[in-house]
């Protein structure tokens, strides 16, 4: 394949796609966010209180709720045993918020239980960061140089990359699957706002999905762009 305006074919058909899906995507979470943002949860509970009471649901009594500025910033931290919640999820008593609650409630559940592919991510996080900065600049550069050595490790680099995208895939799943479930078994929201919370967190995993598929078709691009010049 040839190259358009300066630009390999490959990235247009490969990558191209993906970073649309991915835009599609955000857009997707945060329309879905903002309308579930509106609608109330009937017992009236909120996202601290519906994290602190999945947490007790599952005896874990080391992980503290704090919240945290901005908007759909919430994570949990392992390191720290905390989980954050951003401001539209910490206070408010909305489905929205219960359902990111519930799944940032899910990680810190997998911590405790030990649950293997979260510790594998977590083990890949400096290799992911290295490899997703500087794995696609070497190869490039290795590609323009007709240095081989560093075009292998540039793509090597990027390789642990993209097994952080794919490697958090289960993870996340794993922890909405957890967080749907003790929700249902606790009766914190009836079957209607646990459709509403389903959307949710479907949403948020279609833009882990997106970043996974782009890593993935960056990496493609990078191994045929290598094999064309050898």
């Amino acid at each position: 394949m040839g190259s358009f305006f300066g630009l390999d074919i490959y990235y247009f058909v490969l990558v191209v796609p993906t970073l649309l899906l991915s835009l599609w995507a955000q857009f997707k979470v945060k329309s879905t966010f903002t309308k579930y943002s509106q609608v109330r949860s009937r017992s009236g509970i909120n996202g601290a209180q519906a994290a602190q009471l999945l947490l007790n649901a599952n005896s874990i009594t080391n992980v503290s709720v704090e919240s945290v500025a901005g908007s759909l910033t919430d994570h949990y931290d392992p390191g720290h045993h905390v989980l954050r919640l951003s401001q539209p999820v910490y206070g408010q008593a909305t489905i929205a918020a219960v359902g990111v609650a519930a799944h940032e409630t899910g990680h810190a559940i997998q911590h405790a239980r030990g649950y293997g592919p979260l510790g594998l991510r977590s083990t890949l996080v400096p290799i992911a960061n290295i490899g997703s900065s500087i794995g696609p600049w070497l190869a490039i550069a290795g590609l323009m140089l007709s240095f081989p050595f560093l075009l292998n490790i540039g793509i090597l680099l990027f390789a642990g990359a993209v097994a952080f995208y794919l490697i958090t895939l289960p993870v996340e799943f794993n922890a909405s699957s957890r967080a749907l479930a003790i929700l249902q078994q606790n009766n914190v929201l009836d079957a209607e706002e646990l459709s509403g919370v389903k959307k949710v967190l479907s949403a948020a995993a279609m833009t882990y999905v997106a970043s996974a598929l782009t890593a993935v078709m960056s990496l493609v691009r990078l191994i045929l762009l290598s094999r064309r010049r050898r």
